[in-house]
């Protein structure tokens, strides 16, 4: 992704080095006390949600996808626009039938579909802003989505939200930083994103975070001239090249 992609900065932190040290910060000091979110509650929504012939975008380290209680050789699709998270998870996740995809949701899916099931779990938050902007990669996904299809995820809210003490000044700081583009993002405007691209939407906000389940994609016709245009796919095999 090129630096002035108003994308990049959410991004642009998971080095290798990051991506070690993820689960256990991000996914456990961060989630349980910063934020005050349940990282088991979400590894029982991949549970109950993830079917055969996934997609998932923006996986981070692949952690809810090695717990998601897949069968071995169960084939996923990982797509992120930073290679160190594509290898990262690729090596994870060996013993599952993984191609990886290095694209930008805000950007049409560089895949064939349709999947059976969609995640985009704690990406909303990191993507560009305002809401408006961000609907287009719920768009992007609803469009290689089944028409039975399941789309799923979770996000951080802004201001709106009922954040500690703690919670707002790191909110402050990772907005200021542009690891996050969130301080208006309200269980609202999430809710009208996701009614734009799906016709039945459970969404669920607890204090700082808002999990989701969306379900029959509404027939969207691709814009003239965003036609998705077959990109390269990187397929992983047992050894995760």
């Amino acid at each position: 992704m090129d630096r002035d992609d108003p994308a990049y900065r959410g991004q642009a932190d998971y080095s290798p080095g990051f991506l070690q040290i993820y689960d256990g910060l991000v996914l456990g000091v961060f989630a349980r006390f910063v934020w005050r979110m349940s990282t088991g509650d979400l590894v029982r929504m991949y549970r109950e949600q993830i079917r055969p012939n996934h997609l998932d975008v923006g996986p981070g380290t692949g952690y809810f996808l090695e717990h998601a209680g897949l069968p071995d050789g169960s084939r996923v699709t990982i797509v992120d626009p930073n290679p160190n998270v594509l290898r990262h998870v690729r090596h994870r996740l060996d013993r599952l039938d993984v191609t990886a995809v290095e694209a930008d949701v805000l950007k049409p899916l560089p895949t064939l579909g349709p999947f059976e099931s969609a995640a985009l779990g704690g990406v909303i938050h990191c993507l560009p802003g305002p809401m408006e902007r961000k609907a287009v990669a719920v768009e992007h996904i609803a469009r290689v989505l089944a028409p039975d299809g399941v789309f799923f995820g979770h996000t951080i809210l802004g201001q709106s939200a009922v954040h500690t003490r703690l919670g707002r000044r790191l909110l402050a700081i990772v907005n200021k930083r542009g690891t996050f583009d969130n301080l208006d993002d309200t269980e609202a405007g999430l809710r009208a994103i996701l009614a734009g691209s799906f016709r039945e939407v459970d969404l669920r906000s607890d204090r700082a975070t808002a999990t989701f389940v969306a379900k029959r994609p509404v027939d969207v016709a691709t814009p003239p001239g965003s036609s998705p245009s077959r990109a390269p796919l990187t397929h992983a095999g047992p050894d995760g090249h």
